[in-house]
């Protein structure tokens, strides 16, 4: 049974109270968190960082664990913290310190132009569709999502970055045709950079597994690889190796079926043909 919990303690968020929850159980087993980590599959990086508040892991875990510990409420714990809304911007938080230090970056686009890829005016009219915002704040969240573009062309440490491209995102143009020709152009500018490789993935191909799932992979310097998956609601950090070995499997068939760059490009290059420079009379 868990402990009582005080009014202190319901005034806390619930994931300080699973992260809490999570460290006594293995310091009442006397556990290090390595054996645990061998004891349910998980790696012991992840189960620290879910220790410190820093990640949540998947349900799968959270059962896991409680079935290691003979417990029940490891399990109600997650779902509360899965719920407490404040989660999800702190791991877009999260998602962006590891986009900068990652070596190696993989993304799959269903819908809309990735960030790292986006114009100055496809992010303003993007951000402007997600909701009521002012115009300080909304310039002040373009600025910043331009900014993250610049780790594709430092001098120092550029990631790798593949992009998979769905059609749908080649189909979907903004208002005004002069931007829309801008970002295509730009997408073929940046397609030019040694460490950039752009794919599409047409209709065609059909249903997927990562069909409606914005995916990234960051590939980091400690040898962890990890998920972003998004919608334009919510954003979730996986970081459970079984999750992301999932998600991977699908982002390479995905590859596999995908045009190749050079014919990718060809695509980009007649969508831009098709579109007029400056919009009719």
């Amino acid at each position: 049974m868990p402990p009582r919990r005080t009014a202190s303690d319901r005034s806390r968020s619930a994931r300080a109270r699973y992260a809490d929850a999570l460290a006594l159980l293995r310091s009442e087993k006397g556990v290090s968190l390595r054996a645990l980590g061998d004891a349910v599959r998980a790696d012991h990086t992840h189960l620290s960082h879910m220790e410190h508040g820093r990640s949540i892991g998947g349900p799968e875990l959270a059962r896991e664990l409680d079935q290691y510990y003979g417990t029940t409420h490891l399990i109600i714990l997650w779902e509360a913290a899965a719920r407490d809304p404040s989660r999800f911007r702190e791991q877009y938080q999260t998602y962006m310190t590891l986009e900068a230090q990652a070596l190696g970056l993989q993304q799959y686009a269903p819908s809309i132009m990735p960030g790292l890829l986006q114009t100055e005016a496809y992010a303003r009219t993007l951000l402007r569709a997600a909701g009521p915002i002012d115009e300080d704040a909304l310039t002040e969240d373009v600025v910043a999502r331009i900014g993250r573009q610049e780790l594709l062309s430092r001098t120092d440490d550029r990631p790798e970055f593949r992009a998979i491209l769905d059609e749908a995102v080649l189909r979907r143009p903004l208002a005004d045709p002069k931007e829309w020709h801008e970002q295509l152009a730009h997408l073929r500018q940046v397609a030019e950079l040694p460490n950039v490789t752009l794919q599409v993935v047409l209709t065609s191909v059909g249903l997927h597994g990562l069909t409606n799932t914005d995916t990234t992979f960051l590939y980091l310097s400690d040898g962890r690889t990890l998920a972003y998956v998004e919608t334009g609601y919510s954003g979730a950090l996986v970081e459970d190796a079984r999750n992301v070995d999932r998600l991977r499997r699908s982002y390479d068939h995905l590859r596999d079926i995908a045009l190749s760059p050079r014919k990718s490009c060809d695509v980009i290059t007649q969508h831009m043909e098709e579109t007029p420079c400056q919009p009719p009379e």
